[in-house]
């Protein structure tokens, strides 16, 4: 599930945009990012080694923390869930725009919101069977890209057997053809990207063997998913200039179409589209989840603990539909901001559950013995430097939203959200609860 999430909208459509800022040098934004995004696994893997429980990075906020940083993580996760619920029903609606130009964005928006939820509702294995079928097809779609691209590079294919090369990475501008201040404000839609990885800690609890299958899983995760982008993202660079890609929706469409594989094309789109109801079904899935516990612990109205005759939290499950709803409304309204907007609320909830994973991770070494850190059986490479490292970029990132028109809204919005959860805890008297189960 944590790489069927994070190959979505992020790579098929918000690579776009990126490349439209950094040019070439967004291989190195992938890269960077894909480092910290690894840091972040490792540092939760780490934790989830030690000691594996259901509640995962929640849970070890609560321990190493404090029981409001618990609180804060858990339902900061479930609002980044149900705003990428929101991104990929937008993502939808763009996709199907290719194929009905005429039809209205929300239409599909609503449509998807409607669909999965359904899915959601009536058993987990019907929700199970849909997302093994869907990350199946989008994950054997991007190694056949890859390697249809790399036959065009390397051997001409489609282009009367003249192989291609990597002139175009450097010769529409260089590799920086906007210099080191448009890779820096690609960066954020880059981290948009790999935020969703971190889904992989919330199995830790339920994992037959942590201490084998959990660094395991993170370890291969980490280098498949960078694989898949900087991979991907080589071969559209290498084909056709930078300039041109993704000013006619996905670049992933767009590639086939230029390769003169109209038919293809028409099956990527088909890929992308399922790729983010993909997402989206993982998104109220998770979001439904992380309710129910939420509710479990005393953290949310009891009536979402409630479970159906089978076993499916239904409650919490369409409070994850009915809230992605404002996405309608955002498709309704702004349909060509649409995508930009949620793709930075859905960074910045992102980012900063990522910053409390790395600094719980610290307070986490600090109350290890010396003896008992070095007993570890699990660590995070260069410890506490990659720390920093991946800290510090991560704030860096945070400050460029604030330079960047569509994203300065989610840092006004981001704010004032985590102030109405603080309220949230007090108000409701939550603060005397002392330990998440």
């Amino acid at each position: 599930m944590a790489l069927g999430s994070t190959i979505g909208v992020g790579l098929f459509l918000g690579s776009a945009s990126a490349i439209q800022l950094a040019g070439p040098s967004i291989l190195l934004g992938y890269l960077l990012a894909g480092i910290v995004a690894f840091i972040v696994l490792r540092t939760l893997g780490e934790m989830a080694v030690h000691e594996p429980v259901a509640g995962s990075f929640a849970a070890y906020a609560n321990s190493y923390v404090g029981p409001l940083a618990g609180y804060m993580v858990g339902w900061g996760y479930w609002t980044y869930w149900i705003v990428v619920s929101i991104a990929e029903v937008t993502a939808v609606g763009i996709y199907m725009g290719i194929w009905f130009p005429n039809m209205p964005q929300w239409v599909w928006a609503l449509s998807s919101i409607i669909l999965m939820g359904l899915i959601n509702m009536i058993a987990v294995r019907l929700f199970g069977e849909f997302e093994f079928w869907f990350s199946l097809i989008k994950v054997v779609a991007i190694i056949a890209l890859i390697a249809m691209g790399a036959a065009v590079v390397f051997f001409g294919f489609t282009n009367d057997w003249v192989p291609l090369g990597f002139d175009n990475l450097w010769i529409h501008g260089g590799f920086f053809p906007n210099g080191i201040g448009g890779l820096l404000m690609s960066l954020q839609m880059v981290l948009f990207a790999y935020v969703g990885i971190e889904m992989i800690g919330l199995s830790a609890g339920e994992a037959e063997n942590p201490k084998k299958t959990i660094p395991m899983a993170i370890d291969s995760l980490a280098w498949r998913i960078l694989i898949f982008y900087m991979g991907a993202i080589l071969v559209i660079l290498a084909i056709f200039p930078w300039n041109e890609v993704g000013q006619q929706g996905s670049p992933f469409v767009v590639m086939f179409e230029r390769l003169g594989l109209r038919e293809a094309a028409g099956i990527v789109n088909f890929v992308v589209i399922t790729a983010a109801l993909s997402s989206c079904n993982a998104g109220i899935f998770s979001g439904g989840r992380l309710l129910y516990s939420l509710s479990i612990n005393g953290y949310a109205p009891e009536k979402f603990a409630h479970l159906s005759e089978s076993g499916v939290p239904h409650r919490a499950v369409m409070a994850a539909v009915m809230v992605p709803m404002i996405g309608v409304v955002l498709n309704y309204f702004v349909p060509d901001k649409a995508f930009q907007y949620v793709m930075a609320a859905v960074t910045f909830i992102g980012l900063m559950v990522w910053i409390a994973i790395l600094y719980t991770q610290m307070r986490f070494r600090k109350s290890l013995t010396p003896a008992q850190a070095e007993s570890l059986s699990y660590r995070t490479p260069w410890w506490p430097y990659s720390s920093w490292f991946a800290l510090a970029f991560i704030v860096l990132v945070i400050v460029l939203m604030g330079l960047h028109e569509d994203a300065r809204a989610a840092l006004i919005l981001g704010p004032c959200l985590l102030v109405v959860y603080v309220a949230m805890y007090y108000v409701l008297g939550l603060h005397r609860k002392n330990k998440l189960k």
